[in-house]
């Protein structure tokens, strides 16, 4: 399970960074250019986008890396990450799937009672 939390995490992390430039790049150009936000709609938290778009991805990332060793911790960062990527940009068709791999990496990692152990099911 610590494998699987790790990978999801790491996969999770780097789907979140590429929602979290684009997320970030959107609330640059929406405030420089007013015509921008006309044609697209308003920022609602502009603050909470930017913070967790930078945020979420590393402690995603960090998360899967520590899940192997230290899994309570990286199950708890990567529930961190999960919570503010839906609390800043909600459920939609690009954050399905950062949701879904932090939220379930996440719920491995916490669920890994201790280390894997290679064996034979023979």
């Amino acid at each position: 399970m610590r494998n699987a939390a790790l990978v999801l995490g790491i996969i999770g992390g780097l789907f979140a960074m590429l929602v979290g430039f684009f997320s970030f790049g959107y609330t640059e150009v929406a405030a420089r250019h007013a015509e921008v936000e006309e044609i697209f709609g308003p920022v609602a938290n502009r603050d909470l986008i930017r913070a967790v778009s930078f945020a979420a991805p590393i402690l995603a990332i960090a998360g899967g890396a520590m899940a192997k060793v230290q899994a309570l911790w990286g199950g708890a960062l990567l529930l961190l990450a999960s919570a503010g990527i839906y609390a800043a940009f909600g459920f939609t068709v690009f954050t399905m799937f950062p949701l879904g791999f932090c939220l379930l990496g996440g719920v491995l990692a916490l669920a890994a009672g201790r280390p894997d152990e290679p064996k034979s099911h023979f």
